[in-house]
């Protein structure tokens, strides 16, 4: 592809996304975070449930990844052993090596990232170890699953600083 016609694509694709999600959405998140939190708490839960995997799915069709990268680049998953010893074996390294470079045990002895931004992150937002990530990084942001209403301090959370976490209880405000 020529450098104009990528250029022109990337600008679509910019557009198309700012013209789904408010510009100002974080904001709108941090100002909708108690109807958020009730709806969480009175919900049909199985209900909501059921509804998650299209609700998430419609909201991807607006949200790109590689453009926001803001859980990479502000927060930490857990590294679980199975992640650390995937993670270790591709890299070619020891697991004590992974855990004393880029791990630290957080209040609740669970390793998380020793520094921010994640040291896998490329500056294109794309993830070094994307097929090898830790299994948090792989689920996040919990919108096709139920994490999203059994665990609402964490959806909470992610609601102001993910665009799609936003989108998806944006769309139960408006349709509940």
């Amino acid at each position: 592809m020529c450098n104009f016609a990528q250029q022109t694509k990337s600008f679509f694709i910019i557009f198309y996304m700012q013209s789904s999600l408010p510009q100002n959405w974080q904001q709108k998140a941090e100002a909708n975070k108690k109807q958020y939190e009730r709806f969480l708490k009175r919900a049909n839960k199985s209900q909501v449930i059921k509804e998650l995997p299209a609700i998430h799915d419609k909201a991807f069709e607006k949200v790109d990844c590689l453009q926001c990268g803001a859980c990479c680049k502000n927060y930490s998953p857990r590294f679980t052993g199975p992640d650390i010893r995937r993670i270790a074996k591709h890299l070619r390294v020891k697991e004590t090596e992974i855990i004393s470079t880029y791990l630290r045990a957080d209040e609740d002895g669970d390793f998380v990232l020793r520094s921010k931004p994640c040291p896998f992150l490329g500056d294109d937002n794309f993830c070094g170890i994307y097929e090898h990530r830790p299994t948090d990084c792989r689920r996040f942001p919990y919108t096709d699953e139920d994490v999203l209403v059994k665990k609402p301090k964490i959806t909470l959370t992610n609601a102001g600083f993910c665009p799609a976490v936003y989108m998806v209880l944006e769309h139960f405000l408006e349709n509940s």
